[in-house]
C-alpha cells in the first residue's frame, strides 16, 4: 500500500512531467506555425543574400538578375534519405533547368567540407551553398529547430514566382521556370 505522502509525491510528479511535456509539444508547434507564417511567397521580391560554396567561392543572388532563374532548395541536411532522393531527381533532371537557363542551388547550414562529400559521393551538377547562421533560411522563412525543406523559384527580375514546401515534382517546378 503506498502511503499518502509517497502518492502526493508521485502524482505531483507525474503532472510536472505531463506539464513539461504539453509545453514542450506547445511550444514546438508554435515554432513551426512561425516558420509557416513567415515563409516568403510568390510574387515577393528575393531578399539577396551571399553564401559560400562547396567549392569555396562566393554565390551572390543578384549577380544573377537578368541573366538566370535561380532555383533555391532549402533542405535539411547532407547525407539524410529524404534530401537525397530531392537532391538525386534535380540532379537527374539537371539539363532540362539548364535548358530553361536555370541555375540551381541547394542550402543548408552544413559546412563546405559536409557539402563538399555529399556532392562528391551523389555527382550533383549544382552547388550546397553554406548557411552556417541559418541567415538566408530566415530571410525566406525556412528556419526552424532544423530546415524546412522548401523551395523556390527566382526569376530573372529578382522575383519569387514559386515557392513550395517540401518534395515538389521538378516537373511543377519547372513549369514555373519563365512564366
Amino acid at each position: 500500500m503506498i502511503k499518502p505522502r509517497a502518492l502526493e509525491q508521485r502524482t505531483k510528479l507525474i503532472l510536472n512531467l505531463l506539464g513539461g511535456f504539453v509545453f514542450f509539444a506547445v511550444l514546438a508547434a508554435g515554432a513551426q506555425s512561425t516558420v509557416e507564417a513567415r515563409m516568403l511567397e510568390k510574387g515577393t521580391v528575393a531578399p539577396d543574400f551571399s553564401l559560400v560554396s562547396d567549392k569555396g567561392d562566393t554565390v551572390k543572388l543578384s549577380n544573377f538578375r537578368g541573366k538566370n532563374s535561380v532555383v533555391l532548395v532549402f533542405y535539411p541536411g547532407d547525407q539524410t534519405p529524404g534530401c537525397t532522393k530531392q537532391l538525386c531527381a534535380i540532379r537527374d533532371d539537371y539539363e532540362k533547368f539548364a535548358v530553361q537557363g536555370a541555375v540551381v542551388f541547394g542550402v543548408n547550414p552544413a559546412d563546405a567540407k559536409s557539402h563538399a562529400n555529399f556532392v562528391k559521393k551523389q555527382h550533383y551538377q549544382f552547388p550546397l551553398l553554406v548557411d552556417e547562421n541559418k541567415a538566408v533560411a530566415k530571410m525566406y522563412g525556412t528556419d526552424g529547430l532544423m530546415i524546412v525543406r522548401t523551395v523556390f523559384v527566382i526569376d530573372k527580375k529578382g522575383v519569387i514566382v514559386f515557392a513550395k514546401r517540401g518534395m515538389p515534382d521538378d516537373s511543377e517546378i519547372l513549369a514555373s521556370i519563365g512564366t
